[in-house]
């Protein structure tokens, strides 16, 4: 009689072993990834205001003269500023890469009247970049053809470090780069949270120069780049660089 009672009231543990998860085990998945969340949030803002911080604030003479200036285009400023180097005598030569098509000589050099003659015998003009990663492979090119070893690079304070990692991922060992910043009037990298367009500029620029330099972890060559090919909207690579047109 007391033996049966026992079994009566001992509970069945075997649908308690068996039971799914509960809400508890959710809860603490839950909160693993929000904290995992969380702490890759803190590292990639640290990362944002480092890449802000690193960008140049005023314009200075580069810090070395070079066998070649290379120029990015995006903005006036920018080809004024190379053009104004190469009078100056800190490289031989200049490359002002992806022109516009329909943008000739002609048009460039009358933006800069008082340096109409240098057009005349020292401005190769390149049309076929159409990002930064053909920007490279065109400089590349055009070190090669005239036997630099050294180059001057002018481009935009907030586009300087992702062009100095596609450039230096680009060019041998022993290729040095002298980095020339453009400070454009307006733009203030230290007052961006006051200003969406910049801040989502520098957001932008920053995203770009992470994936640069993930890529380039494991691309050996700029003219293998599958990235190349898709951020021309598919285009073969023979058109994102081409040899120069002078």
């Amino acid at each position: 009689m007391n033996s049966r009672s026992a079994d009566a009231v001992e509970p069945d543990r075997t649908g308690a072993d068996s039971a799914p998860p509960g809400r508890g085990s959710w809860r603490r998945l839950a909160v693993i990834l929000i904290a995992l969340g969380g702490a890759g949030g803190i590292v990639l803002g640290i990362g944002f205001l480092t890449f802000v911080s690193c960008l140049a604030r005023t314009e200075r003479p580069p810090l070395a003269y070079a066998d070649g200036i290379v120029a990015l285009t995006g903005g006036a400023q920018r080809i004024g500023d190379a053009i104004d180097l190469l009078a100056a005598g800190y490289g031989r030569r200049l490359l002002i890469s992806g022109v516009n098509e329909r943008t000739s000589r002609e048009e460039i050099a009358r933006l800069n009247p008082g340096q109409q003659h240098l057009f005349a015998c020292c401005v190769d003009l390149d049309y076929r970049a159409r990002n930064t990663i053909g920007n490279a492979i065109e400089t590349r090119r055009w070190m090669r053809e005239n036997g630099f070893r050294s180059v001057a690079v002018v481009t935009s304070n907030y586009h300087m470090p992702r062009t100095l990692l596609e450039i230096g991922h680009a060019l041998a060992d022993g290729n040095r780069v002298v980095p020339h910043p453009v400070v454009h009037d307006g733009f203030d990298p230290d007052a961006w949270w006051h200003h969406p367009a910049s801040a989502r500029l520098l957001a932008s620029e920053y995203v770009k120069f992470l994936v640069a330099w993930l890529r380039t972890r494991f691309e050996t060559d700029p003219e293998d780049s599958r990235a190349a090919v898709l951020m021309s909207r598919g285009r073969p690579l023979k058109v994102v660089a081409e040899p120069l047109v002078r």
